[in-house]
């Protein structure tokens, strides 16, 4: 059995510049920051980049459950209804869950495991779960395969990535693995978490080997599952959940007979109080049918209902007439009640069950037609559809799983399915559509929850559309959900569905495909369907959103060879600067074909002309300011470049508020703090950044302000209280693994040079030591040489003068890459510094050539140029050991011959 652990647990600490540092799931970082191994740039588009689920407060059921322990965090709902007879199964779930780490509870559908389940779960001791309580509901998974990325969602360990200064346009390049197993062994690993596995009994093989999978790489995992037969893992304990005894049963009875009919009481009169326990028997106590029977009460008397019971008890008990054998039990309790349907009641019922995870009424009116209304109050009072407020307030209808089920195989007989299914993509394509622009604007928190709370929809009707191939319909749902995928941090289900979708049509990247030609409207303006030039950009859109959110350890590899290589030429080729698709997402993709075919000059010619081109217009004040961002972003990083960054992102800000787009203030924010910094302005940088902070905790984006939050502890070593940005940078890096982190690498990488240039060198080892380890992207000749600069520095601060060499060679056969160049125009610098310091320990004229390399590196920088705290350090260390080595004439002598010589001329020294 999996036995548990109870090792110590460190809570989070607050923070002195307000900036809680909270736990995030998160993939790692794209930000390298300014006191690493060089400056970096940053892209227009960002990557496809939510917050996990928000603290339900916890309480005690109504009708007598066990009161409730402190809150912990996690997505358990509120009960809506009281929770009756099983206060001893709850105590003996609590007694289960702190001895064992698997614990199932096991009874037939309609039994109240689910219900038991989440009490339970909600009234644990915090102990059990200091980190939280999460609830994956694999009722709606028809996929057994989909059932690790719907666990994954249900925990929050989701992608978010912001724009900034730095390399973060690389982001969209460095997403890891796309195995959801492994993203939620990493994410639980170092949590104490209580996982409720809900509902596995269809997908019981992917339930059963998730969860071996996970208790053996997560210690600290505890796992309550429910399902209608054991998972069958070594170690399982077996709860069964019994029907209540009779006493429980009449209470249950009892209290929504009450709610179905004002006045009601089991114990009315002699011949009530009979017929009501005689219907608690024949139905052997399960809640589900109970509560079913009870909504007949509407328009049944007790004595009635129990006397139409008696064919349909005999179906409960003897099997004989049932078809599957989920439906041994309840098949006859539903088919009792949708033989008293009429038949618009019957066809809203069957149609409701192509929703995944309930509508609202706008949804069911369109699906289910137009008697939706009042069917849907009929099938509400008769229990067969659950009618509850959502966060906005407004009403949503789900169906009971059993009742889904049932209805699904109704839809199926009708022969309704697939115009069933197309009505639903039809009404949820238009949603997404809608929604998007008003992402963009300051409607953007109530779109953002719109989509969310619709998402399992949403994801449904993509679905329909791939599998029926239906190109169109699939080109709108990618197009419009692209940008809530970009804020909501799912990269994953970015890259996911624009694989899917691409190959439903021909690739508009290949030759003889029709070239672009400019195009002021979205493709998504209108409904579908569209033609010509509209749909070969639609198309052109999908691809450039499967580019950005390439994954890091596989596809970004793919990207170098030649083919792909001709694609991303291919790519660059088909566009002009200032044409207006490359002005707006997804055509700003664009940018990282440029990019990544190494076409650095185009990169200034890019920006300025979507500045030229949206400047004017007024329908496009968001793109104008996300052409500011991007330029501001270029500019702070290449002194070299005319203009003013701090002036273009001020600007894009000022447009941001006034279109009250929270996202684009926060990317705005970014912009001006990396252009403050830049400039050595570090407390105005300081406090952009914790302003942008602020901003994405309104979106709930907690992976994104982490880092930020990273950022901001860069930044605050430069002032004159490092100590802050330290323990900053601690808190972020702590924050969970190195995988579940997009600032984890950042973070790891400006901690290390800190600490390297402060004396504390085999500290920072560690933390380089797990980005090489755990970093899927660290192999990559970008990443791959930040690590070996910073590598070589904390070998050449601990006197390891051949080791720091080697891993300087290494790191300048990357340096010279185009892609290097551009993301980090300073590396070769940092790096001759570096190499300065490890060939003055040689001595004669190995220590000249280290004076040599200090000067061409001091002179590449240029008098514009600012350093960092860890920069300047290191610049002084060097110094000053090339002056003991080689006397301060000699040292100038070969200073100053150094200035002379090009970079490339002084690597060759090293």
């Amino acid at each position: 059995m999996y036995k548990r652990q109870t090792p110590g647990y460190d809570g989070a600490t607050s923070h002195p510049d307000g900036v809680a540092p909270g736990r995030s799931g998160a993939s790692p970082a794209r930000d390298w920051t300014a006191t690493g191994p060089a400056r970096t740039a940053t892209g227009p588009g960002g990557t496809l980049s939510t917050g996990g689920p928000a603290t339900a407060e916890a309480g005690p059921g109504a009708g007598g459950a066990a009161p409730a322990r402190a809150a912990v965090a996690g997505n358990l709902r509120a009960p809506l209804t009281s929770f009756v007879g099983r206060d001893a199964d709850v105590a003996a779930l609590h007694r289960d869950l702190a001895g064992a780490r698997l614990v199932t509870l096991l009874g037939p559908g309609g039994a109240g495991k689910t219900r038991l389940s989440q009490e339970a779960a909600r009234t644990t001791a915090a102990g059990v779960a200091p980190d939280g309580v999460w609830l994956a509901e694999l009722a709606p998974v028809d996929d057994p395969a989909a059932v690790p990325e719907a666990v994954l969602t249900a925990v929050g360990a989701r992608e978010t990535v912001l724009y900034g200064g730095g390399a973060e346009e690389m982001r969209a390049a460095t997403d890891r693995t796309d195995d959801p197993v492994r993203r939620l062994a990493e994410h639980c690993a170092r949590r104490r978490l209580l996982l409720v596995l809900d509902n596995c009994e269809h997908v019981i093989e992917a339930a059963a080997r998730l969860a071996e999978e996970l208790l053996a790489r997560c210690p600290h995992l505890t796992v309550l599952a429910t399902s209608r037969e054991p998972l069958g893992v070594p170690g399982e304990l077996i709860r069964p959940v019994e029907p209540l005894p009779e006493p429980h049963a009449m209470r249950l009875l009892a209290d929504r007979g009450a709610a179905a009919r004002p006045g009601f009481r089991v114990d009315a009169d002699a011949e009530t109080a009979a017929a009501c326990a005689e219907i608690c028997r024949r139905l052997d106590g399960l809640p589900l049918a109970i509560e079913l029977a009870a909504a007949r009460l509407r328009m049944l008397t007790p004595r009635q209902l129990a006397d139409r019971l008696d064919d349909r008890f005999r179906l409960l008990t003897s099997g004989s007439r049932t078809a599957l054998p989920r439906q041994q039990t309840l098949r006859a309790v539903v088919d009792w009640s949708w033989d008293l349907l009429d038949d618009a009641e019957r066809t809203v019922l069957r149609r409701m069950s192509v929703f995944a995870g309930g509508c609202d009424l706008d949804a069911a009116e369109a699906v289910c037609g137009p008697r939706a209304l009042e069917a849907l109050a009929s099938l509400v009072d008769k229990s067969l559809v659950v009618a509850a407020p959502a966060g906005d307030g407004a009403m949503r209808y789900r169906l009971l799983e059993t009742v889904a089920e049932y209805a699904r195989e109704r839809l199926a007989e009708a022969g309704e399915h697939a115009a069933t299914a197309h009505l639903h993509l039809t009404h949820y394509r238009e949603l997404a559509r809608a929604n998007d622009p008003l992402l963009r604007s300051d409607r953007q928190l109530d779109a953002i929850g719109r989509l969310e709370t619709e998402y399992e929809n949403l994801r449904t009707a993509l679905r329909t559309a791939v599998t029926e191939r239906d190109e169109q319909e699939a080109l709108y749902l990618v197009l419009s959900l692209t940008w809530f995928w970009q804020i909501r941090g799912l990269r994953s289900e970015a890259r996911h569905w624009s694989t899917a979708v691409m190959d439903l049509g021909p690739d508009p990247f290949a030759p003889g495909a029709p070239a672009a030609v400019p195009l002021w409207e979205r493709c998504t303006d209108t409904p579908p369907p569209i033609a010509g030039d509209r749909l070969w950009e639609a198309r052109r859109g999908v691809h450039l959103v499967h580019l950005a959110c390439m994954d890091m350890k596989g596809e970004l590899k793919a990207w170098q060879d030649p083919a792909a290589q001709e694609k991303l030429r291919a790519i660059a080729r088909t566009y002009e600067p200032g044409m207006p698709q490359v002005c707006r997402n997804p055509g700003t993709l664009w940018f990282f074909a440029v990019l990544l075919t190494g076409q650095v000059e185009r990169l200034r010619e890019i920006v300025d002309a979507a500045v030229r081109t949206t400047a004017d217009r007024p329908d496009h004040a968001w793109e104008h300011a996300l052409a500011l961002q991007m330029r501001a972003n270029l500019i702070a990083n290449r002194p070299d470049w005319d203009g003013d960054a701090v002036a273009d992102a001020a600007r894009s800000l000022e447009i941001c508020r006034r279109l009250g787009d929270v996202w684009s203030i926060a990317e705005a924010l970014c912009a001006r703090g990396a252009a403050n910094e830049r400039a050595g302005r570090f407390e105005q940088a300081a406090d952009d950044y914790r302003q942008a902070v602020g901003q994405v905790e309104l979106l709930g984006a907690h992976a994104q302000r982490d880092v930020l939050r990273s950022r901001l502890g860069a930044v605050l070593l430069e002032t004159e209280r490092p100590e802050r940005g330290e323990r900053l940078l601690r808190e972020v890096i702590a924050s969970g693994p190195l995988g579940d982190q997009e600032s984890g690498p950042a973070a790891r990488i400006v901690l290390a040079s800190w600490l390297g240039v402060t004396g504390r060198v085999p500290e920072a080892r560690r933390y380089v030591r797990e980005i090489r380890e755990e970093f899927p992207a660290a192999a990559f000749i970008v990443f791959d040489s930040f690590i070996a600069g910073t590598e070589a520095l904390l070998d050449a601060m601990d006197g390891s003068s051949a080791e720091a060499l080697g891993h300087v060679r290494r790191a300048l056969s990357g340096a010279g890459d185009s892609l290097s160049r551009t993301i980090a125009p300073h590396l070769h610098s940092f790096l001759l510094t570096v190499a300065a310091v490890a060939l003055a320990g040689h001595g004669g004229e190995r220590a000249s050539d280290g004076a040599r390399c200090l000067g061409a590196a001091v002179a590449a920088l240029g008098e514009e140029h600012v350093s960092g705290v860890a920069e300047r350090r290191l610049g002084e260390h060097a110094e000053s050991v090339l002056r003991a080595a080689l006397g301060d004439a000699a040292y100038e002598a070969a200073h100053a011959e150094g200035r002379g010589l090009p970079v490339e001329e002084a690597a060759a020294l090293v």
